[in-house]
């Protein structure tokens, strides 16, 4: 079993979530599950990416952060 989560809802969520229940037939913990899957599969806001990032044609993703990589760079 997993973890058992209690929370405090105001009143408009709870009617929101006993009209969700009676539309769907789903129990109230099943719910709550489909609803953390749901915002699991938004983008989390803020999250910032960077335009080509580890975007290296030889496929090596460590090529700034690899000493290994480095050795000799900048050299002739």
């Amino acid at each position: 079993m997993g973890a058992l989560i209690h929370a405090r809802l105001d009143a408009a969520t709870e009617r929101q979530l006993a009209r969700l229940r009676k539309a769907t037939g789903l129990t109230d913990s099943e719910l709550v599950r489909r609803g953390l899957q749901a915002l699991v599969a938004l983008p989390l806001r803020g999250a910032r990416t960077i335009v080509g990032l580890a975007a290296f044609e030889s496929g090596k993703s460590d090529l700034g952060s690899n000493r290994a990589h480095l050795r000799g760079f900048g050299r002739r």
